[in-house]
């Protein structure tokens, strides 16, 4: 009886490890969520098991509280679970829980990393996260706590000077371009990348001021990452994808 947590990457199929690819060929079970390309599906045994967990805001198929004993369940019935998460599981994603309810259950877990959309989505989008005389270091922050309010982190974030990544933050952008601007940062450069590293990747640069006007205007939505800081104007349309820019602020 084993778990496998699988990090399927950040949206490409193409992007999960070879190492990820082998544990799929092997399952018994696959219970996947719903970031997760399904053509990722196609490397597991035609007999096995495919179970769909997925958790999307306003969507829910299966509560947390119920996966976890579920992927107990299949692990004793049918033997080799494998878990599969979008970018990697251990960055926003609830990995270590489900991975420690295994455990205390008595089964043998492994972790198989991720690459994680937190960096490689800006990365498809032409953006690096550190730039020599741009950037030195970067923050990863969740928009949206488990309570539903900005993690206290953005704040600190938004004093530093910087590239600031935003996970899950869609529905939280005006208040993080509110807070942006409170700290004086109301033309610095922001990007917002839809469906990063696939063919329906869409993206919009601007500036604090403006993001929310131009998010507006082009529609785009979630599943989005969001990057602030002066890399952020560096972003580049990528062959096929919709691009939207405008870094001149039009708010004061």
């Amino acid at each position: 009886m084993k778990v496998t947590l699988i990090g399927a990457g950040p949206g490409d199929p193409e992007l999960i490890t070879l190492k990820g690819i082998k544990a799929l060929q092997s399952a018994d079970v696959v219970m996947y969520d719903a970031l997760v390309a399904e053509e990722l599906l196609d490397h597991c045994r035609p007999d096995a098991l495919k179970v769909y967990v997925g958790k999307r805001r306003g969507a829910y198929s299966c509560m947390q509280e119920d996966i976890n004993p579920l992927i107990v369940h299949y692990a004793q019935n049918y033997g080799h679970v494998v878990r599969l998460k979008g970018g990697d599981s251990f960055v926003f994603g609830r990995g270590y829980e489900e991975l420690d309810y295994a455990r205390q259950h008595g089964l043998e877990v492994e972790v198989i990393p991720g690459i994680s959309s937190s960096y490689a989505v800006p990365a498809a989008a032409g953006v690096p996260l550190t730039s020599r005389g741009m950037s030195e270091s970067f923050w990863v922050v969740t928009g949206t706590t488990k309570a539903g309010k900005l993690s206290k982190d953005l704040q600190l974030a938004a004093q530093s000077s910087a590239t600031v990544v935003i996970l899950m933050g869609m529905h939280k952008l005006l208040e993080i371009a509110d807070l942006f601007s409170k700290e004086g940062k109301t033309d610095t450069p922001i990007a917002v990348i839809q469906n990063g590293t696939t063919p329906q990747q869409r993206v919009v640069v601007g500036t604090i001021g403006s993001i929310v006007d131009e998010v507006t205007k082009s529609g785009i939505d979630n599943p989005a990452v969001i990057v602030i800081g002066a890399v952020a104007a560096l972003a580049v349309a990528p062959e096929n994808a919709r691009f939207f820019v405008n870094l001149q602020s039009d708010r004061a």
